[in-house]
């Protein structure tokens, strides 16, 4: 079963399942070191794997950690980018695609659906920072420009952007409002939780700066039409159950290669 309208990641601190939206959202995740963005990052993935498996859902993963982080699921990936040049170039193909794909569809439909010939894509961006600190600054300026107009325009075309920052800074905020999905993890200071959730958020009791280092993946959530926060905690994800799920949910080879980066 394919899910984008309600993928699970976890459990609500009422017990219920964790369900958030990624078709017509972005989700955007904030959080220190140690604080479980990765396993938030992760159960999405997971929640998704049948959808890729399906050709359904072409995920993109941008990691500039040197591929730390995701490197271990890349089999999962239509496109997998870790050094400046092929992240860039994932960045323009991706914009071109969507761009390509709204033309398409302009005046006969008002939402994306899903097939294997034009899936759902998913650009998951493991430092949504470092996009903005290219040392080259007309790169620099591109890629700004290239994020604005996913961020903007992407949600309606079947383009969806899963980002995480571990320092909230100026430059997020600015993107922030573009992100209908928002989720805290554990923070280091209180005005770091306004930047990601919102300062009503804090004043109604997301607290992200007060949650122990002991509960990784903990964590409040913001969603678009709901004023309300919810304390939350997402699943842990194993090495062993990436590399189950790399063995067993690759997408169809058919829809080219997602080997090494590009």
């Amino acid at each position: 079963m394919v899910r984008l309208a309600n993928v699970p990641v976890g459990v609500t601190e009422q017990g219920s399942p964790w369900l958030l939206p990624v078709a017509g959202r972005h989700i955007l995740v904030g959080g220190a070191t140690g604080a479980g963005k990765g396993s938030v990052l992760w159960s999405l993935v997971v929640g998704l794997a049948p959808g890729i498996k399906a050709g359904l859902i072409a995920m993109r993963c941008l990691d500039p950690k040197s591929g730390m982080e995701f490197a271990a699921g890349q089999a999962l990936f239509d496109r997998f980018a870790y050094d400046s040049d092929s992240i860039l170039a994932v960045l323009r193909d991706t914009t071109a695609t969507m761009l390509a794909r709204a033309q398409r569809l302009r005046g006969t439909t008002r939402c994306h659906r899903p097939t294997r010939a034009e899936p759902h894509i998913v650009l998951l961006v493991d430092e949504l920072a470092t996009l903005t600190t290219y040392a080259d600054r007309k790169q620099r300026a591109e890629v700004d420009q290239l994020l604005g107009l996913w961020l903007a325009q992407g949600r309606a075309v079947g383009v969806s952007v899963i980002a995480a920052v571990q320092d909230p800074s100026k430059d997020v905020v600015a993107l922030r409002q573009l992100f209908p999905v928002r989720v805290g993890l554990r923070m280091t200071e209180a005005t770091q939780t306004a930047m990601i959730l919102s300062t009503s958020a804090h004043q109604q009791g997301a607290r992200c700066e007060e949650i122990p280092d002991t509960t990784p993946g903990v964590g409040y959530v913001l969603t678009e039409g709901n004023t309300a926060v919810a304390r939350v905690r997402a699943f842990h994800v194993t090495d062993s159950d990436i590399a189950w799920l790399a063995a067993n949910f690759a997408p169809p080879a058919c829809r080219g290669s997602n080997q090494g980066h590009q």
